[in-house]
Protein backbone atom coordinates (compact mmCIF):
# COMPACT_ATOMS: atom_id res chain seq x y z
CA UNK A 1 0.00 0.00 0.00
CA UNK A 2 1.10 3.60 -0.96
CA UNK A 3 1.42 6.24 1.05
CA UNK A 4 -1.15 8.17 -1.53
CA UNK A 5 -3.40 5.24 -1.31
CA UNK A 6 -3.21 5.39 3.21
CA UNK A 7 -4.17 8.98 2.87
CA UNK A 8 -6.88 8.75 0.37
CA UNK A 9 -8.59 6.05 1.28
CA UNK A 10 -9.97 7.74 4.61
CA UNK A 11 -10.99 11.05 2.75
CA UNK A 12 -13.05 8.58 0.41
CA UNK A 13 -14.67 7.09 3.08
CA UNK A 14 -15.59 10.35 5.20
CA UNK A 15 -17.16 11.56 1.96
CA UNK A 16 -18.72 8.69 1.71
CA UNK A 17 -20.11 8.83 4.65
CA UNK A 18 -21.28 12.63 4.52
CA UNK A 19 -23.25 11.60 1.35
CA UNK A 20 -25.13 9.09 2.66
CA UNK A 21 -26.20 11.27 5.75
CA UNK A 22 -27.13 13.93 3.44
CA UNK A 23 -29.36 11.69 1.31
CA UNK A 24 -30.93 9.93 4.44
CA UNK A 25 -31.59 14.14 5.94
CA UNK A 26 -32.98 14.86 2.46
CA UNK A 27 -35.32 12.09 2.29
CA UNK A 28 -36.48 12.59 5.67
CA UNK A 29 -37.35 16.00 4.90
CA UNK A 30 -39.52 14.95 1.77
CA UNK A 31 -41.26 12.63 4.00
CA UNK A 32 -41.93 15.79 6.65
CA UNK A 33 -42.91 17.75 3.90
CA UNK A 34 -45.58 15.44 2.88
CA UNK A 35 -47.23 14.72 6.12
CA UNK A 36 -46.77 18.47 7.16
CA UNK A 37 -49.48 19.04 3.96
CA UNK A 38 -51.49 16.16 4.91
CA UNK A 39 -52.52 16.70 8.54
CA UNK A 40 -52.83 20.68 7.52
CA UNK A 41 -55.16 19.61 5.20
CA UNK A 42 -56.96 17.48 7.46
CA UNK A 43 -57.60 19.66 10.33
CA UNK A 44 -58.30 22.86 7.52
CA UNK A 45 -61.54 21.00 6.45
CA UNK A 46 -61.99 19.66 10.34
CA UNK A 47 -61.07 15.99 9.36
CA UNK A 48 -59.48 15.63 13.15
CA UNK A 49 -60.11 12.49 12.83
CA UNK A 50 -57.98 11.21 10.31
CA UNK A 51 -55.25 14.52 12.08
CA UNK A 52 -55.32 12.13 15.22
CA UNK A 53 -54.76 9.24 13.57
CA UNK A 54 -51.95 10.36 10.99
CA UNK A 55 -50.48 12.22 13.95
CA UNK A 56 -50.43 8.74 16.35
CA UNK A 57 -48.83 7.19 13.01
CA UNK A 58 -45.89 9.31 13.41
CA UNK A 59 -42.41 8.17 14.65
CA UNK A 60 -41.11 9.10 18.35
CA UNK A 61 -39.28 12.45 18.33
CA UNK A 62 -41.13 14.14 15.80
CA UNK A 63 -42.54 17.55 17.76
CA UNK A 64 -45.66 19.41 15.86
CA UNK A 65 -46.76 22.21 16.61
CA UNK A 66 -49.60 24.32 14.64
CA UNK A 67 -50.64 27.60 14.05
CA UNK A 68 -53.27 29.87 12.49
CA UNK A 69 -52.26 32.84 10.34
CA UNK A 70 -55.52 34.62 9.14
CA UNK A 71 -57.46 31.52 6.85
CA UNK A 72 -54.38 29.59 6.72
CA UNK A 73 -54.31 26.42 9.34
CA UNK A 74 -50.21 25.35 9.33
CA UNK A 75 -48.96 22.40 10.80
CA UNK A 76 -44.89 22.50 11.16
CA UNK A 77 -43.26 19.03 12.24
CA UNK A 78 -39.49 18.83 13.26
CA UNK A 79 -37.00 16.18 13.83
CA UNK A 80 -33.35 14.58 14.10
CA UNK A 81 -34.13 11.71 12.00
CA UNK A 82 -30.48 10.30 12.11
CA UNK A 83 -28.23 9.37 15.41
CA UNK A 84 -24.43 8.84 15.39
CA UNK A 85 -22.54 12.17 14.30
CA UNK A 86 -25.61 13.94 12.48
CA UNK A 87 -27.73 13.78 15.38
CA UNK A 88 -27.53 17.74 16.08
CA UNK A 89 -28.78 18.60 12.81
CA UNK A 90 -33.14 18.94 13.04
CA UNK A 91 -35.29 18.93 10.07
CA UNK A 92 -38.00 20.53 9.36
CA UNK A 93 -41.16 21.03 7.49
CA UNK A 94 -44.00 23.56 7.57
CA UNK A 95 -46.88 23.70 5.26
CA UNK A 96 -49.83 25.55 5.58
CA UNK A 97 -53.72 24.80 4.10
CA UNK A 98 -57.06 26.87 4.03
CA UNK A 99 -59.11 26.13 6.52
CA UNK A 100 -63.00 25.24 5.22
CA UNK A 101 -65.47 27.95 5.55
CA UNK A 102 -62.90 30.79 4.91
CA UNK A 103 -63.59 33.43 2.84
CA UNK A 104 -60.76 34.72 0.35
CA UNK A 105 -60.27 38.22 -0.95
CA UNK A 106 -61.18 38.08 -4.21
CA UNK A 107 -64.84 36.50 -3.76
CA UNK A 108 -67.93 36.66 -7.20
Amino acid sequence: MTAEFAIVLPVVVAVLGLVIGAITLAAHRITLVSLAAEIARFEARGDTAQARSRVAALAPGITVSRRSDGALHCVELRAAPVGGLLDAIAVGAESCAAESGAVSGAQR
